[in-house]
């Protein structure tokens, strides 16, 4: 069981250990925030499900790629948690809801969005 859960990790493993600063997104009302941050400085939200293996792998992938804290503003959005927030992502960024997934908002649009396999630290770097 201790190979699997090095592998895949704990579903009950928060996000204390990465070395990403995350901002838990947790209420609607940081949409109209990172709308206007955007506009500023590009944010980044990850769309996570934290019973999900192949979900947990892409953020794990994320975090150990990660390297961009001084470019972009990184939120965290638990999607058992807060599946209200997804689907108005969803509507407002004009992005099909996918889990894993990482979009990237640059003056209040979304400019990028990736989900499981294809969610690379490298792509971003490109775009900012």
């Amino acid at each position: 069981m201790s190979l699997f859960k090095n592998i895949f990790g704990d579903s009950n493993e928060s996000n204390n250990s990465s070395k990403v600063a995350w901002i838990p997104l947790t209420n609607l009302g940081q949409l109209n925030e990172i709308i206007h941050e955007s506009t500023s400085t590009p944010v980044i939200i990850f769309k996570h499900s934290t019973r999900c293996s192949v979900s947990r792998m892409a953020l794990k992938q994320f975090e150990n790629e990660f390297d961009l804290q001084s470019k972009v503003t990184p939120y965290f959005l638990d999607l058992l948690e807060n599946r209200d927030i997804s689907s108005e992502i969803a509507l407002r960024f004009g992005v099909v809801h996918q889990s894993p997934q990482l979009i990237l908002i640059k003056d209040g649009k979304a400019i990028y969005n990736a989900s499981h396999s294809d969610i690379a630290s490298e792509d971003l770097e490109r775009l900012l």
